[in-house]
């Protein structure tokens, strides 16, 4: 099969530079409600803030497949009165990764661009700092934001506690290594660009398939709760990254990664067999893993008695939470699963 990396990569691109941090999801929001409306599939957005698109089938069953639209980052904590903010985690974030640079501050009238600052180093024990160069990381509570505004100037901007930081997007845009690309927040953008691939390729399938751009994943899988405790289905299949690690027997390339268990519990077997029947028909080589430190929508959903059946298809990713690298084909490969296993007939 041949996989079109130059357009998925834009596709990544084009999703990865509108922020989205986890309950500011506004700008993903616009792009994806347009996307999916020029595919031509039945698009809304619900009182959770999820983007759902429907693929209507010929039978009586429903299937969702998820990939969550929020991204990590940081929510203002502090703002004094000459224009330093501090903040704290949202979702799995740490300042080491971001580094000092430009982050962004959405305010709820402007974006502020600031920079996340940890201190000067030429200094003796005599300042915090020095035990960061020597024996320990930099945690928020070290960190914080200059934006050389007054106070008054970040209140016109709608600056607050609450308001939220990501990487600014200059520093987002993704980068080309051969046939990987390397982007911060390809956790969970690129798995939006396999949901937009199913929109246009998948046509008359035999069950209702519910495509979910689901909200606020990164702090507790809010938007998929909201989702799956309105909406009957028979399989939740949630698309995500799966971290590369020495612990675990997954490797880099190509090949996506099917779970057997995460941090939240086991997935089912049966719907991992019809996946795993999926990935021979599409003739896609597929690895199997548990993992730890991780969920995703469909386990959260599962664990909660929303969903009976639930599976996480993803791709190896380094550094994940981090500035990510994965490979294209992997991506593209959880697509060409997907696209076999909506065509597969209504379980009897």
């Amino acid at each position: 099969m041949i996989i079109k990396y130059s357009e998925l990569f834009n596709t990544i691109e084009e999703l990865v530079l509108h922020h989205s941090p986890s309950g500011a999801e506004t700008e993903i929001n616009q792009l994806l409600l347009q996307k999916f409306a020029n595919l031509g599939v039945e698009v809304w957005q619900d009182s959770a803030d999820n983007i759902i698109a429907k693929i209507k089938g010929t039978g009586n069953s429903a299937i969702a497949i998820t990939a969550h639209k929020d991204e990590i980052g940081a929510i203002v904590k502090t703002i004094s009165q000459n224009g330093k903010i501090e903040v704290r985690k949202l979702g799995g974030s740490f300042p080491w990764i971001y580094g000092e640079g430009t982050v962004d501050l959405l305010g709820d009238n402007q974006t502020i661009t600031g920079i996340l600052s940890f201190g000067s180093r030429h200094i003796s024990h005599e300042s915090p700092q020095k035990a960061q160069q020597e024996n320990k990381p930099v945690h928020w509570e070290d960190a914080w934001i200059e934006t050389k505004c007054t106070a008054e100037e970040l209140e016109t901007a709608g600056i607050r506690p609450g308001t939220r930081m990501v990487i600014s997007k200059h520093r987002k845009k993704p980068f080309r290594l051969k046939d990987y690309i390397a982007s911060y927040t390809l956790d969970n953008k690129a798995s939006l660009a396999i949901l937009l691939s199913l929109a246009e390729t998948v046509k008359n399938p035999p069950k209702d398939i519910y495509l979910v751009a689901s909200a606020k994943e990164e702090v507790g899988a809010i938007g998929a709760l909201y989702f799956t405790n309105r909406q009957p289905l028979d399989a939740l299949i949630a698309l995500e990254i799966c971290p590369l690690s020495s612990e675990y027997p997954i490797l880099e390339g190509t090949s996506p990664v099917l779970l057997s268990q995460d941090g939240y519990g086991i997935y089912d077997e049966g719907l991992n067999a019809e996946l795993r029947q999926a990935a021979k028909t599409a003739q896609v080589p597929v690895q199997l893993a548990t993992i730890s430190g991780f969920g995703s929508d469909a386990s959260i959903a599962m664990k909660f008695g929303h969903v009976a059946r639930a599976a996480c298809l993803s791709f190896p990713t380094q550094n994940t939470h981090g500035y990510e690298i994965a490979h294209l084909a992997a991506i593209a490969n959880c697509t060409h699963i997907l696209q076999a296993y909506c065509q597969q007939p209504e379980k009897r």
